[in-house]
């Protein structure tokens, strides 16, 4: 059964359907076969209605609708300013800048994807007139904004959350060491590649400058206060921050910069409620996918092929590592999640694993993977945006990959880089 579901899964993807339709047939041969006919369809729409049911889901479209607020306004625009005020003429500043800005702009989205939109477009330019090589600058883009999946909100751990049932408040603070980590490196990187390029320094900014841009941002710099502050301080749930960053975006960009109308609110609504309908239909779909793959045993007869109950902790994760990596590199990652967070389920507690170490490790290599060709969905995103061909995309890629796949093993191997901040949040 598990052969022919698969199958036909694959020959739909090649024939360029969209993922929610393999994972919908995917599921209804299987309750085909199980079943033996249509007596148990009821039970399939159940799975999915199940699988959208979670209150925490709530989230997603919040933290979508205000990133989208964001980036049509002017919030998105102003912390770009503030970064570049303070770093922007340092060697390989800009591409700091850049990197930087990709972080605090996922410190509101939780999207990959809206990242390399709201950062990538007013940056790319910047950086090519800077001196700066497309290939050094697309791949630049491409991978920062894995940073905004880990660093909180993160709509990967919001979907691992629900899916494994574990704290997303607990799995946004783990986030928020590794996403540091990474930024740290890509500086370290930027820095050395303006120099051995020669790339000239931006003009520094006088304290009179800087003042002026960190005044104009002290404004959308709440955001992480609420987000973070919010959940950290026991004022918020998840869900409820997500409601507050969308007020909070409302009152900024209507009330205070009057940079948006009503009908550019209400724009936005739409555009977030078609974004947010493809998201829960692959979430629907994929839970039914899930049950039918856990009735028919799948995940145990993969599981005992690769030998992986007779492994210790650092061994599961390893595996885990290089399935959802190698997963996400041709499958959007929230249906990689939904997938195989269920499959590795029982290994993780029968290790005794921390769910949140787990979670932390899968979203970076969720990310990775979005990033990670053939098939990231973040290149062909820079390739819709940018108007760049696939190849000049993908180029300057490795060097980073290795240094996000090197902090994926120091995560293995030293998880207090993820869990310190977790513990001293929620210590008892």
């Amino acid at each position: 059964m598990a052969a022919t579901i698969f199958s036909v899964m694959i020959v739909l993807l090649l024939l360029g359907f969209p993922m929610m339709i393999p994972l919908i047939i995917g599921a209804f041969i299987g309750f085909l076969m199980m079943f033996d006919g249509f007596g148990q369809m009821e039970t399939m729409v159940q799975q999915m209605l199940a699988g959208i049911r979670p209150a925490s889901l709530i989230a997603v479209p919040m933290f979508i609708f205000a990133a989208d607020i964001m980036t049509r306004g002017q919030s998105a625009g102003r912390l770009i300013d503030v970064v570049m005020a303070f770093v922007g003429h340092i060697r390989g500043g800009l591409a700091i800048s850049t990197a930087a800005a990709c972080t605090m702009f996922g410190a509101v989205s939780g999207s990959t994807q809206a990242t390399v939109v709201a950062i990538g477009s007013p940056l790319r330019p910047r950086m090519l007139e800077a001196g700066y090589k497309d290939s050094f600058v697309l791949a630049l883009i491409v991978n920062a904004s894995d940073i905004a999946f880990l660093i909180p909100p993160s709509i990967g751990m919001i979907i691992y959350g629900v899916v494994s049932n574990t704290s997303i408040a607990e799995l946004f603070i783990a986030g928020i060491g590794p996403g540091l980590l990474i930024l740290v490196m890509f500086s370290i990187y930027s820095y050395i590649y303006a120099i051995r390029n020669n790339v000239p320094t931006e003009p520094k900014a006088t304290w009179r400058q800087r003042a002026r841009t960190l005044r104009l941002a002290l404004w959308p710099m709440g955001f992480p206060i609420i987000i973070v502050g919010g959940i950290y301080g026991g004022i918020f749930s998840p869900t409820e921050a997500a409601a507050a960053c969308v007020l909070y975006a409302l009152i900024l960009e209507v009330v205070i910069f009057r940079s948006m109308s009503l009908d550019d609110v209400y724009q936005t609504a739409k555009s977030t409620g078609l974004i947010t309908a493809v998201v829960f239909i692959l979430v629907g779909a994929g839970a039914a996918f899930s049950w039918v793959i856990s009735f028919a045993q799948v995940p145990q007869e993969i599981l005992s092929a690769v030998g992986i109950s007779d492994m210790g902790p650092i061994g599961v994760l390893f595996v885990i590592s290089i399935a959802f990596f190698i997963g996400c590199m041709f499958v959007d990652p929230i249906v990689v999640i939904l997938i195989l967070v269920p499959i590795f389920a029982p290994v993780v507690k029968s290790v005794g694993l921390d769910p949140v170490l787990v979670g932390t490790i899968i979203t970076l290599q969720v990310a990775i993977g979005s990033a990670t060709p053939p098939f990231g969905c973040d290149i062909f995103t820079a390739m819709a945006v940018f108007k760049r061909p696939y190849i000049e995309v993908i180029r300057g890629t490795p060097p980073f990959i290795f240094m996000l796949l090197s902090v994926a093993v120091a995560l293995i191997y030293f998880p207090q880089i993820a869990l310190f901040l977790r513990d001293l949040a929620f210590s008892k």
